[in-house]
């Protein structure tokens, strides 16, 4: 049974048989935990119908429901606020209903198509932790989505053109004699990541040597000998020189082989690749016709512009005077191919950094501009940065916190926990190492998706990876917990059912509290939806494994008399187990069996 519509059904007819009016819209949140009940109904809304105070009207409404809708056992009432308590035969009935439905949690199709893209790296460093937080941002929201009955398209674009990748070139063809990743040992992100640390080392020093020579600095910074092979590089690759497209999709090659490797352990995927070399040419030809059109504008230097002073931003660059894209350009080509080839999404979702806040702004109103309507279907997924307790990372100096090297660490002190507990006598060293896989991976991940994605945090993996508190292995513990109860209810013949209990009378707390959790969860992923946060997801997945531990500790399931009570609890476990499992998977997270 739908227990919300159930339930404003019966207030809508307590509102008509009391005040002689009918409502249609009405205010039920669930209650503040510090007070008694499940569902408040707001009742300040029903003043102007009932001619009475606030706390008045939320009083005879209660009586009312109470006496005549079967569905209250009892309210209490705080100002204009009527909390709610539901009786326990309807618990009972909003169980019966989640267990007998086989898709419990799995929205039928919707026909509907959203695009999530998630990633975008560039290709001259390593993944780091903010790219982490990035990829399991978009990777559940997509899910979260798909859970919703979307079809959702996983794209990302790489920005594999650029300055930036030819600062690493440059190194490499200055300092790399010959080097790749095979003769060096190293991952390709790795070793091209390398060469730009070397780009950034030579280029620093030379500008000093240029300054010493008493070149002002920002002269010395145009003339350093490393910077202007770069910029000759860039020109020669736009230029399509050969020798420079050879060793572009060299390093490049090698990038997207240690990117992949990254993103398997991640558990992470992409339907679709857009390459910012492919798109950018689109965005030039866009940017020209609206030159000619009128939506932008030239300047004395051959570059073309776009005035959004009217719109309270400023004036910005589409073109450089060479004729050489930014950004922006190779977006607006982008945007623009990934309607053309998927021309049913409802949206597109960007999900990256809140420092570009400004730079989606700036591109959804352009592609309005440019006469797109879906323009305002674009939405920027923004998130805050990830802080460590040794402070911010710089990628350019050789200080970021390595993607890889983060999910090495957190394995490894997954296994040494693991060990450490001896509860792994009966697994196989292989089923030792999955487990610690598991655990330090589901810690990582659920530390960075628990907090608000657009507030900045601080990730500390010595909490993140705690059995106890608010963290991924104390939800997993409860999981395997679970299970060992099924697979002994198993072991004693005890089938789990709920069709005994339409004569139940009453329910523990504990039991209640679990129920009216797992009946949010659906509620949970829509909402979850329209914020693009998975943290909504996290936080009730944690929340649902608190309540069912408290069930746990106070109620010894196997030392039940009633046989019809026992298979009730064995039924619950089993059902909060699956959504547990559901939930976690939403958010890219594995839940073990043992543990």
């Amino acid at each position: 049974m739908n227990l919300e519509q159930s339930l404003r059904t019966e207030i809508q007819k307590a509102v008509t048989a009391l005040f002689n009016q009918s409502v249609d819209q009405l205010q039920l949140q669930p209650t503040n935990i510090e007070f008694e009940g499940s569902h408040t109904l707001v009742c300040f809304p029903l003043t102007k119908i009932s001619k009475k105070n606030p706390e008045e009207t939320a009083r005879v409404v209660g009586e009312y429901l109470q006496t005549h809708s079967g569905l209250v056992s009892k309210f209490n009432v705080v100002k204009g606020f009527l909390n709610l308590s539901i009786s326990d035969s309807v618990w009972v009935k909003v169980f019966e209903a989640i267990y007998s439905d086989v898709s419990f949690g799995i929205a039928k199709q919707l026909g509907k198509e959203i695009m999530v893209e998630y990633s975008s790296p560039n290709t001259n460093k390593p993944l780091h932790l903010g790219h982490l937080r990035n990829n399991f941002l978009g990777y559940s929201v997509a899910e979260i989505y798909k859970a919703l009955g979307y079809t959702v398209h996983k794209v990302q674009i790489i920005n594999d053109r650029g300055i930036h990748i030819c600062k690493s070139m440059a190194a490499w063809k200055l300092f790399g004699k010959g080097e790749t990743p095979e003769s060096s040992g190293l991952k390709g992100d790795k070793l091209v990541g390398k060469y730009y640390v070397e780009f950034d080392r030579a280029y620093k020093g030379q500008c000093k040597e240029l300054e010493a020579q008493g070149v002002v600095k920002e002269e010395a910074e145009k003339q350093a000998p490393i910077m202007k092979l770069a910029v000759q590089m860039l020109q020669q690759w736009e230029q399509k020189d050969k020798e420079i497209l050879t060793l572009w999709n060299n390093m490049n090659g090698w990038v997207y082989a240690g990117f992949d490797t990254t993103y398997k352990r991640m558990g992470v995927d992409f339907e679709k690749l857009y390459y910012e070399s492919n798109t950018y040419l689109l965005g030039k030809k866009e940017v020209l016709r609206g030159v000619e059109q009128g939506v932008f504008f030239k300047k004395e230097d051959g570059s073309v512009w776009v005035d959004l002073t009217t719109e309270g931003l400023d004036q910005k660059v589409l073109l450089r005077s060479d004729g050489t894209s930014v950004y922006m350009t190779q977006d607006i080509g982008t945007a623009i191919l990934r309607f053309r080839d998927f021309p049913k999404i409802e949206g597109q979702v960007y999900t990256v950094g809140n420092e570009q806040e400004y730079h989606f702004k700036v591109l959804f109103l352009i592609l309005g501009k440019l006469g797109y309507e879906w323009a305002k279907k674009c939405y920027h997924l923004s998130y805050g940065m990830v802080d460590l307790p040794t402070g911010k990372m710089k990628s350019r100096e050789g200080t970021v916190v390595d993607a890889d090297e983060l999910m090495d660490e957190m394995v490894e002190e997954a296994a040494k926990q693991t060990r450490e507990l001896g509860k792994i006598d009966e697994m196989t060293e292989q089923e030792v190492n999955d487990l610690a896989e598991m655990i330090g991976l589901g810690a990582l991940k659920f530390f960075l998706l628990k907090v608000d994605p657009k507030k900045r945090m601080m990730f500390d993996p010595a909490e993140s990876i705690q059995l106890q508190g608010h963290t991924g292995p104390f939800i997993q513990y409860t999981h395997a917990r679970i299970k060992s109860i099924l697979r002994k209810a198993e072991s004693l013949n005890i089938n789990p059912e709920v069709g005994d209990l339409k004569n139940l009378k009453s329910l523990e707390p504990s039991e209640r509290e679990v129920i009216f959790k797992i009946n949010q969860y659906t509620n949970k992923l829509q909402e979850a939806a329209r914020e693009y946060s998975p943290a909504i997801v996290a936080n009730y997945a944690y929340e649902l494994a608190k309540e069912y531990n408290q069930f746990y500790q106070t109620i010894p399931i196997f030392n039940e008399s009633d046989p019809a009570k026992l298979k009730f609890r064995i039924a619950f476990s089993q059902v909060t187990a699956n959504t547990i499992q559901r939930a976690m998977a939403l958010l890219g997270i594995r839940v073990p069996d043992k543990m």
